[in-house]
């Protein structure tokens, strides 16, 4: 294929669609808004599944690599009552399927795969438009402009190239988290670490969940998610932590301490994240020479799916567009026929399943399996 592919995003979606054509021998340029790989934080902990993310990174040709970076111990999985009380605990004895890896260990994996220039960073799509005979043309904020037959979206969740597809927009779904750090904190913070055990801890009850992951450094990553409307958020100053921790903390009265010290022992300002998706089974036309991928394509709240989705429709894009050189909207379509599928039989069955364990946790019975 002599095509070259311009890509919108370097999250780990776009990435590996990249490596992907390079082990094909096909031309990528990535395009991103951050300025340099360590310009923000990357966010906490991910889970890899077997059947999506790391079937991508085998196929890849990056496991080696891969397990390098898997942080040991981090599939164990804790569910407690809103008293404390341990429903359900499983060790991580390494055969859950779903190793752990922090998301900036993994981005930077991929940004090494690639030849060096693959990537331009400071370039912050503003825009684009369809020219004639199936070209596209991606503004960027810094006055730069790109014309490519093969534009592919992978600029997550408000992206830029999405509208050449479809008029669909994220809508809020009524539920946010507040995401707070406890640092040191086997020393600092001794019953909060407890709690959260050596991997995972999930809990719900009145109120909302708190959700949290021991992470690299002895830290305690925190999510507390509550149903509120993002007025009620928005009434909140959370740059003032003690004020806004307090706030939070207050929906969770009558909890165990141990499990409210995550919200009011934040070392770091709680950071809202509200939680946006894209309409149940999100479709659209075949439009030549552009397509997404990832958040772009198929925006859902967190389910343990996102990242995974993403790296499996970069593998399977990669794939089609050298299997078919000569027909590039054949291979368009055929990747979209089966992204759709994937990603609503994948989102659905992450879905269910955690809510069953949600269901458990809040009516206070052991969760089993």
């Amino acid at each position: 294929m002599t095509t070259p592919v311009t890509i919108i995003g370097a999250g780990l979606g776009g990435l590996m669609l990249a490596r992907v054509l390079h082990v094909h021998g096909i031309s990528a340029t990535v395009y991103e808004a951050e300025s340099a790989p360590t310009a923000r934080a990357q966010g906490g902990m991910l889970d890899i599944h077997d059947y999506n993310g790391l079937r991508a990174i085998e196929e890849a040709g990056l496991m080696d690599e891969f397990r390098a970076i898997v942080v040991p111990g981090r599939q164990a999985l804790r569910a407690l009552g809103s008293d404390g009380t341990v429903l359900f605990e499983r060790a991580d004895d390494g055969t859950g399927g779903r190793p752990e890896v922090q998301r900036a260990e993994l981005r930077q994996l991929l940004l090494d795969a690639l030849p060096e220039g693959s990537v331009r960073w400071g370039h912050r799509a503003s825009g684009a438009r369809t020219l004639e005979a199936g070209r596209h043309e991606v503004t960027f904020a810094n006055g730069a402009t790109v014309t490519t037959s093969l534009l592919v979206g992978a600029d997550g969740a408000w992206s830029r190239v999405r509208p050449l597809l479809t008029t669909a927009t994220p809508e809020y779904v009524g539920e946010s988290a507040v995401e707070t750090y406890l640092f040191d904190a086997d020393h600092r913070h001794p019953a909060a670490a407890q709690a959260v055990g050596g991997g995972m801890l999930v809990t719900s009850g009145p109120g909302g969940q708190i959700h949290a992951h021991r992470e690299k450094g002895e830290i305690l990553h925190a999510y507390v998610i509550l149903e509120r409307p993002l007025d009620w958020f928005a009434a909140i100053d959370f740059a003032d932590v003690a004020a806004s921790t307090a706030r939070i903390a207050h929906e969770f009265e009558g909890w165990a301490p141990e499990l409210t010290a995550l919200i009011t022992d934040s070392d770091t300002a709680p950071i809202h994240r509200p939680f946006y998706a894209l309409p149940a089974g999100h479709q659209w036309d075949r439009v030549p020479g552009v397509t997404l991928l990832g958040d772009a394509a198929h925006l859902a709240p967190p389910n343990g799916e996102g990242a995974n989705l993403a790296m499996v429709d970069g593998l399977e894009l990669g794939k089609v567009l050298a299997a078919r050189p000569g027909d590039v909207e054949v291979a368009l379509t055929e990747y979209e026929v089966a992204m759709f599928q994937r990603a609503a039989e994948d989102n659905v069955e992450a879905v269910a399943d955690f809510a069953e364990l949600l269901e458990a946790i809040a009516s206070g019975k052991s969760v089993s399996g």
